[in-house]
């Protein structure tokens, strides 16, 4: 019986520990670094990890933009994932994602920053971009503020970001999937 009791209890703790964390971490494929690389406009990040996150995505979406996902999600999941830190490298000068939230201009960095949501979105205009900082606190935001660098061009962490650029009109461009295929006559 207690043979049989220590079986039980011995498949149950495989069977849990099984199901215990349904995040499976994959490394970032060198293509998708890569592409960061050789992108046309400077494209920010922290590094391989900061303060304990690795690096678990990057993306070039459609728009333009560069985003580099640090740690795993702490809500939602796959399509809808809230991760503790994101950085967004956006191509259109022109676009601060802060929306009609109550913020603030601060200077960071020797350029001015827009900070919003209670410290933990900081939208830094600098050079042709825009660097958007999503955290899950203030503290974290801030800190990336303060180290946040080109994975593409020269920089160091806390020295001061080039100047904003004069607006590049990025957001009057129509992007690719915009434009109507041209019309042809059929025979």
């Amino acid at each position: 019986m207690r043979l049989g009791a220590l079986s039980i209890a011995a498949l149950c703790a495989v069977s849990l520990g099984a199901c215990g964390d349904t995040l499976q971490d994959k490394p970032i494929p060198h293509n998708v670094l890569e592409s960061l690389i050789v992108a046309p406009v400077p494209v920010y990040w922290l590094g391989a990890s900061f303060q304990g996150l690795a690096v678990t995505d990057a993306v070039h979406d459609p728009s333009g933009a560069f985003t580099v996902q640090y740690g795993d999600c702490i809500e939602g999941g796959q399509a809808t994932c809230v991760p503790p830190l994101r950085v967004v490298t956006s191509p259109d000068n022109s676009f601060l994602a802060v929306g009609s939230a109550a913020r603030r201009i601060t200077s960071l960095r020797s350029v001015s920053a827009v900070v919003a949501r209670g410290g933990r979105t900081v939208e830094i205009p600098t050079g042709g971009v825009v660097v958007g900082i999503y955290a899950k606190d203030p503290r974290l935001s801030g800190a990336a503020a303060k180290t946040v660098v080109p994975i593409n061009r020269v920089g160091s962490p806390e020295a001061p970001l080039p100047p904003p650029m004069p607006d590049t009109g990025f957001g009057r461009t129509p992007l690719p999937s915009q434009v109507p295929s041209p019309v042809h006559q059929v025979r």
